[in-house]
């Protein structure tokens, strides 16, 4: 019998997990799991509990809410050295990794990869001194995931979103100078936007193509301050179909790149959907493969060794 540490955030998405949270545990029993579950009291309890289930011994993790659980949990299994498997029940808004690792949105379904699927080792995001599983963001509708009340995410879902975003498309010409650093390149100019990613898509509406789970790097996309409206369209546009080759993007990928605000006031970052602070240099870097999720299967997944 494998011992299993269960965190729930029964708050996430729709609160779908109050419902069927009976089911999923029975389910876990039947398959030969000692379930041993705990449902998150604040933003900080998820990484504690990860840490927890690392240094006690467990089998597996696993993690049931959004992409902000989540990377709590990974926070706390980072700076373990026991860094036990992770297994994951998207019940989130957008449930942007649980699409890159082939996770099913329907929660019992989830439930029984978890219980039946293989593992996977994944990179994993170092941001400053924390960590984030497939993306930090910085500039124009970051903010979004965050701030966003959890009521107004519970009643509409994605749309919550989207209605928020309209609402800030005047914000978007509001670019920081920033100096970019990588490897031996340096890149100056002002930007309105920037994302580093390990997924296959963003807040639900970005798609990202080529890319891997366990190569050791990220995808760097960085968006130039757009001259008149017309060109805010033009490389929205291009974002959404995945074009990289608009003039106001800039696109590479790198194991560690460093970001640094080019004025006294620091802007807002985002690690995984949920605030990720404020400083003017941030250093981000990728760990390869540091990291093992229950995935539904390998032969199924963007990674290196299914392209060899």
């Amino acid at each position: 019998m494998k011992n299993m540490y269960f965190v729930v955030n029964l708050l996430a998405g729709k609160a779908v997990m109050n419902k069927k949270l009976g089911n999923i545990i029975d389910s876990f029993v039947k398959d030969g799991f000692k379930v041993t579950i705990h449902t998150t009291q604040n933003a900080e309890d998820a990484a504690e509990q990860a840490a927890y289930a690392c240094e006690n011994d467990y089998d597996v993790l696993v993690a049931a809410g959004g992409d902000g659980t989540l990377s709590h949990c990974l926070q706390g299994v980072m700076r373990c050295e026991n860094r036990i498997t992770i297994g994951y029940i998207p019940a989130g808004t957008t449930n942007d990794f649980a699409k890159g690792i082939g996770i099913p949105s329907d929660q019992l379904r989830a439930a029984a990869v978890i219980s039946k699927g293989e593992t996977a080792l994944c990179d994993v995001g170092g941001f400053n001194d924390t960590y984030f599983s497939y993306v930090s963001a910085f500039g124009a509708f970051t903010n979004i995931p965050y701030e966003t009340p959890q009521r107004i995410k519970n009643m509409f879902g994605h749309a919550a979103y989207i209605a928020d975003g309209a609402t800030q498309l005047t914000s978007i010409i509001k670019a920081k100078p920033l100096r970019i650093e990588y490897e031996d390149m340096v890149i100056e100019g002002e930007f309105v936007y920037g994302m580093i990613t390990n997924t296959a898509s963003v807040a639900g509406m970005i798609n990202m193509n080529n890319f891997l789970l366990d190569d050791g790097v990220f995808e760097v996309t960085l968006i130039r301050k757009p001259r008149n409206p017309a060109e805010i369209g033009m490389t929205l546009l291009a974002i959404a179909k995945n074009d990289m080759t608009d003039k106001n993007i800039v696109f590479f990928r790198t194991d560690a790149v460093t970001i640094t605000c080019l004025t006294d006031e620091p802007f807002t970052w985002t690690k995984d959907g949920e605030y990720g602070g404020m400083e003017k240099v941030n250093r981000l870097c990728c760990h390869k493969r540091a990291v093992r999720f229950i995935v539904s299967g390998k032969e199924r997944l963007p990674l290196e060794m299914n392209r060899k």
